[in-house]
């Protein structure tokens, strides 16, 4: 006889991403005994950012639902790209990157990873200096 595996069901709460941001409790080992992924939404406030980092090991797939976001990413975050409602983007392993939402109205997404801990493989990155000037004051998007 092979053990039973229940589905589990996760229906509220929130925590404030050490990366910046609100993120729904979602799935994840903490939440749903998940093994090898998570699964939360995003909520980034309009006029705010995030902190730059990357997952140590983990590849990131991000969907925007609503709202807009500008991610600069890379060695050096010396890329750029805007994304859209209806956008999808790749974050590969070990990838530095950095939201921002320069728009008038918060952004959300859905962001799956293949690291089930919400929060242990963010590794906190500085923020250049060439970029700090670049995207200004904004805040860190932690409610």
């Amino acid at each position: 006889m092979t053990d039973q595996k229940q589905c589990t069901v996760v229906r509220n709460g929130s925590y404030q991403g050490v990366q910046g941001g609100t993120f729904a409790t979602g799935i994840s080992a903490q939440s749903a005994g998940a093994q090898a992924l998570c699964l939360h939404q995003l909520v980034m406030p309009a006029g705010s950012r995030g902190r730059p980092h990357l997952h140590e090991g983990h590849e990131s797939a991000i969907f925007i639902q609503s709202g807009q976001v500008e991610v600069w990413h890379g060695l050096d975050l010396t890329e750029h790209i805007v994304l859209h409602a209806g956008d999808y983007l790749h974050i590969p392993a070990d990838t530095p990157h950095l939201p921002v939402n320069t728009g008038d109205q918060d952004m959300i997404c859905l962001v799956a990873r293949t690291d089930p801990q919400e929060q242990e493989g963010v590794r906190l990155l500085d923020l250049p200096a060439w970029l700090a000037t670049h995207i200004g004051p904004l805040t860190i998007g932690n409610g």
